[in-house]
């Protein structure tokens, strides 16, 4: 069976096979849908979603193991473009664009928006800047464009470092989502529940690489994609707001406006700040009064998030895997559009599970309602005993006031069909869509790290003469060993997990944007640019990262520890220009190499499997 996976017949026979599969999906939540009405238990139905979506995805990971160097490391480069858009996109779309997003609008209003407006720019650089280039070149990792680009070993590693700590930064954010889905559907402690969750991601990224984490990676987009818009579209509908929410949630948008006016908004801060974060992460954004100083946050925001997606391994090495250049340009166009989808949904999902809270009009509606009832609530008891939601009577009058209930963004999402009322066959579509993103990102993440440490680090610098079988051996060993530090780092709960993205977007840009960049547009750039600018950029980044999260440092000009991508990468442009002028120019084999990566037909530049 593993055979077919590689050849001309299943290629071929894609939309088929994926057309069934969402089929046979559908009729698996319509079976759930009669269980519920059957009267099979909210909790049963949770389990049997996130269990067959796990399964489904660890048996196509099975099924296209792999001891092949190609197919383990860039899938054959057999991918078609619609199939790779849709894989990235499912790559992309982590835990933080399915399960955070929403919340950050839910709580933080139009400022989280910047999230939106930079992952989805970072494709515009993706696409103009790189990904067609990087495919031309031949490469199987972002260290390996690196290393031969450069020349030597030490930009390689570099490479790595940057790669590993972005990456691993990024990886827990994922686990931390899994573990959130898991200890609800579960009814477990977080804890524990991002043990489970790793479970199902090493199952699907270790047997086959690249391959099974792209053919699952396609399978998980179809899952993630139905279940955010389901929910969007009943609570339009149920609402009476229209048949497309995308357009029509502006009348909610100004009834919530009326409504916090009326239940005290401004109250909230202080309250917010006691309970020491159980709130969604505050993305400092400055007040409506301070609009200069607000919009260069979200400015600065933006650029970090849109040059961090032009710097993630994960996201580039997606373009490796097409079978030609042209394909890697189409690639990118279907990516945009399937994440199109998600992003341009999630701020009327925000809205619509906002109103439903706020409005005492409707029967959702919890503020202004005694206490008592409220406690009563079987969707305010399941997420409150996992830690994630809490009611308190700061005025002891036995009424709910907007600022004693205390909710995480990261569950907004994952809560919404039980605050809207919905049927929980819905809650457990969302639960399994959750799982489907988180997932696939951090599949993708680990596969980038372990791929990156085994073949760039271990293969090209320890061990050249290392057997295929020993190499991928290696990677495995290593994707065991960095899903289990990542699912530990993320049980301590030390950010949220829009935090974490945040913080790995501003690792890797601050690191590889220009090397990259410049690697590919300027022939003049050479080894020594290359390592300052990658070691001066990621060491000062994070150097302003600690200073201001941790160290007692006053943030500069309003750069907070979730921009410090503003300050490494300027630090890596300037140093890796200087010291590229002062010391000399490339070889003119090099020189001939990068005009040759810019040329949009031919056979690639490097064969890597050697």
């Amino acid at each position: 069976m593993a055979g077919k996976f590689a050849g001309g017949s299943f290629i071929e026979n894609l939309p088929k096979i994926y057309g069934m599969y969402t089929g046979g999906f559908l009729v698996f939540v319509l079976l759930m849908a009669i269980l519920e009405q059957m009267g099979v238990g909210a909790d049963t139905i949770g389990i049997l979603f996130v269990a067959f979506t796990i399964v489904i995805y660890a048996g196509i990971g099975v099924l296209s193991r792999t001891m092949a160097v190609d197919a383990y490391y860039v899938a054959g480069r057999q991918v078609p473009a619609v199939f790779n858009g849709m894989a990235t996109a499912a790559d992309w779309m982590s835990g933080a664009s399915f399960v955070a997003m929403a919340g950050g609008i839910y709580f933080g209003g139009h400022g989280y928006l910047a999230f939106v407006v930079g992952w989805t720019g970072g494709y515009i650089l993706v696409a103009s800047l790189m990904a067609p280039y990087l495919r031309k070149f031949g490469c199987y990792t972002v260290p390996d464009f690196i290393g031969t680009r450069y020349g030597g070993n030490l930009p390689r590693f570099l490479g790595v470092v940057v790669l590993a700590v972005a990456s691993f930064t990024y990886v827990t954010a994922q686990i931390n989502a899994t573990g959130t889905i898991a200890a609800r559907a579960l009814q477990i402690p977080f804890e524990v529940g991002v043990w489970f969750g790793l479970l199902g991601i090493l199952l699907c990224s270790m047997l086959g690489g690249m391959r099974a984490v792209t053919w699952t990676q396609v399978a998980q987009y179809i899952v993630l994609i139905i279940a955010y818009l389901v929910p969007v579209f009943w609570m339009s509908n149920k609402q009476g707001f229209g048949l497309i929410p995308q357009f029509v949630y502006g009348d909610a948008v100004q009834r919530i406006t009326e409504l916090e006016t009326l239940h005290g908004l401004g109250t909230l801060d202080a309250v917010e700040g006691a309970k020491g974060g159980l709130r969604a992460l505050s993305v400092p954004f400055a007040t409506a009064g301070d609009s200069a100083m607000a919009s260069w946050k979200f400015v600065t925001l933006v650029a970090c998030m849109m040059m961090g997606t032009a710097s993630l391994p994960h996201i580039l090495m997606r373009y490796f895997t097409t079978p030609s250049v042209r394909a890697a340009r189409q690639s990118v166009a279907w990516s945009l559009m399937f994440i199109f989808l998600l992003y341009f949904t999630a701020p009327a999902l925000a809205t619509f599970t906002k109103l439903q809270i706020l409005d005492p009009n409707l029967a959702t509606g919890i503020i202004g309602k005694p206490i008592e009832s409220v406690l009563a609530l079987e969707w305010i008891q399941k997420w409150a005993a996992v830690d994630f939601l809490q009611i308190i009577d700061a005025n002891s009058d036995g009424i709910l006031q907007l600022n004693e209930f205390f909710m995480r963004g990261d569950i907004v999402v994952l809560a919404t069909p039980e605050i809207a009322g919905l049927p929980y066959v819905i809650s457990g579509l969302v639960a399994a869509g959750g799982m489907a993103a988180a997932m696939s990102t951090a599949d993708g993440l680990l596969l980038a790290i372990a791929n990156a440490l085994s073949h760039d680090l271990y293969y090209k610098i320890i061990d050249p003469e290392a057997e295929t079988k020993k190499r991928l051996l290696v990677a495995r060993v290593l994707l065991l060993g960095i899903g289990a530090a990542g699912a530990f780092v993320a049980s301590l709960k030390l950010t949220s997990i829009l935090g974490a993205v945040a913080w790995a977007f501003d690792f890797a840009c601050s690191g590889l944007f220009f090397p990259i960049v410049l690697g590919i547009w300027w022939k003049r750039a050479n080894r020594q640019g290359a390592i300052a600018g990658m070691a001066g950029g990621f060491l000062v980044g994070t150097w302003y990262l600690y200073m201001v999260r941790w160290g007692g440092m006053d943030p500069w000009i309003g750069i907070d520890h979730l921009r410090f991508g503003m300050i490494g990468m300027p630090v890596s442009l300037v140093l890796m220009v200087v010291v590229s002028l002062m010391t000399p120019e490339p070889d003119a084999e090099t020189q001939a190499m990068v005009d040759e990566i810019r040329v949009p037909s031919g056979e690639t530049v490097i064969d890597s499997s050697h």
